[in-house]
Formats: C-alpha cells, structure tokens, sequence
C-alpha cells in the first residue's frame, strides 16, 4: 500500500439544510468521484460516553450498486441499522473498522485518539481510495489521500452515512457483550453515555478497566 511523506490538500464542505433521501446521498458522492476519483466515507461513534471504545469506520460503497436506505445512523431505528450494516459489509467495495481503547483515549485526549482511529481506518482499507470524506470539520493529519471534512456529513453523503453505520452499530454490539460482562452497570440501556441512571451506577459500583479516566475525573469519580 502507498504512503507519502506530505501532507495532502484538506478543506471543509458545507451543506445545504434540504432534507437528503438516499438518492441525494449517492449524488453528493457522485460529484465528489467525478472530482476525485475513487472515494472514502469516514464516521466515528462513541466521542461522548464516559466508558468504552470510540469506533471509527472506513466505506468505500460501490456506485454500481447503490444500497437503499442509507442514511445517518442517528435517523435510523437499531433494526434497520443492523440491517444496512449487513448490507453494507456484503456490498461495499471495502471497509474498515477500527476500536480506540479507552486507555488510548486517556492518554491522547478524545479529540487526537478519534483522529488516530479515523487514520486507522483508511489505511486498513483493502482498497486504496482517491479522496476521504471526513464527517465534522477536521481531518486527521497525515493521510496518504486528498481529503476533506463534510460538516453533518452523515446526512449529506452516502459514504459518510455508510461508516456512521458501521461505526455505531460495531460499537453498540461491543457495548452489549460488555454488558454481559458487568450487568450491574446497565450499559445496554445507555450503551456508557453520561445519562442520570449511569452516574448513579458508577457511584453505586465504582470504576471498572473500561471507563474513561480523563472523562470522570471532571466529574469527580476519579483521582490521581
């Protein structure tokens, strides 16, 4: 796989306030081939809770074959997620999926270990994309590709919305076996976001391995 020494060119995209359909996905995304060439979405789940992994994914769908359906995670119900993210797996030209531990989060800070894992991500693609589309405002430093960040990417853009798919649904399932693993913690319910009924939890059972040191020392649960 090719690599560079320099950086390449980055820049942020906004977008119209519409609402998208699926067809306005895969034309966003048509624009951006004919510009580029071959093209990558990238997503993360996962920037907020207070324990877990942040999981980044890395789509390249395949034009030829449009998957219906697609949109951003969020707008989706936890059934037709799974769903895509079968369909997506099966039908994308390659993808990648990346977990950042929350120890590597402790140690970079959310912003820079979310960057790492979006890295990540692009270069364990199988496929070597012509340009990455970055849901938010930033970019990761130091990709192989042109790039550019889409702001609410995830509803713009059909790769974008792909890996925000992959990304939430492979942290969702990473969450519900650790549940099984600690069910006192509850954490299929709030999948580790910062909700009442969490806080609670930690002050009743305290910190276990996969929680966020550097997230729960601003709300006093941990000391140095």
């Amino acid at each position: 796989m090719p690599k560079t020494t320099s950086p390449k060119t980055t820049r942020t995209s906004r977008t119209t306030k519409t609402k998208p359909s699926s067809d306005s996905l895969y034309a966003f995304d048509a624009e951006k081939r004919a510009a580029h060439g071959v093209i990558c979405g990238v997503d993360e789940a996962g920037r907020g809770p207070l324990c877990g992994p942040v999981c980044c994914a890395a789509v390249i769908l395949n034009p030829d074959n449009p998957i219906e359906g697609v949109n951003d995670s969020k707008k989706l119900t936890e059934k037709r997620r799974e769903a895509l993210f079968d369909e997506i797996t099966r039908r994308a030209l390659a993808y990648k999926i990346v977990f950042i531990t929350p120890q590597e989060i402790d140690e970079r800070n959310i912003l820079w270990a979310t960057m790492d894992g979006m890295a990540q991500a692009v270069a364990g693609l199988d496929l070597w994309p012509d340009h990455v589309l970055i849901d938010g405002n930033r970019c990761p430093p130091g990709l192989a590709q042109t790039a550019e960040s889409v702001v609410k990417g995830d509803a713009n853009s059909a790769s974008i919305a792909a890996a925000s798919i992959l990304a939430k649904v492979s942290r969702d399932r990473y969450m519900l076996e650790l549940d099984k693993q600690y069910p006192q913690y509850q954490l299929a319910k709030h999948k580790g976001y910062p909700t009442k009924l969490h806080y609670e939890l930690i002050a009743r059972y305290g910190i276990q391995p996969f929680y966020r040191r550097s997230f729960l020392k601003k709300q006093g649960y941990w000391h140095d």
